[in-house]
């Protein structure tokens, strides 16, 4: 259960993380502005899959018991 929790947060992370990408321009060295971009939406979208996957797990579990 607590899996399930940890990547809700960790999906969030990839969210921001995406966005500060996509404002700074910088993932440990200074990006092209396509490169920054590509690299933020899939970041974004990692995020958003491992948030789905995390709430499927939750609701799962929670109709098990």
């Amino acid at each position: 259960m607590m899996f399930n929790w940890l990547s809700l947060v960790t999906g969030l992370f990839y969210i921001v993380l995406g966005i500060v990408v996509i404002v700074y321009k910088f993932f440990f060295t200074i990006l092209e502005p396509t490169i920054a971009y590509a690299l933020g939406v899939v970041l974004i979208i990692y995020g958003i899959f491992r948030i789905y996957r995390a709430i499927s797990r939750i609701k799962k579990s929670r109709n098990e018991e």
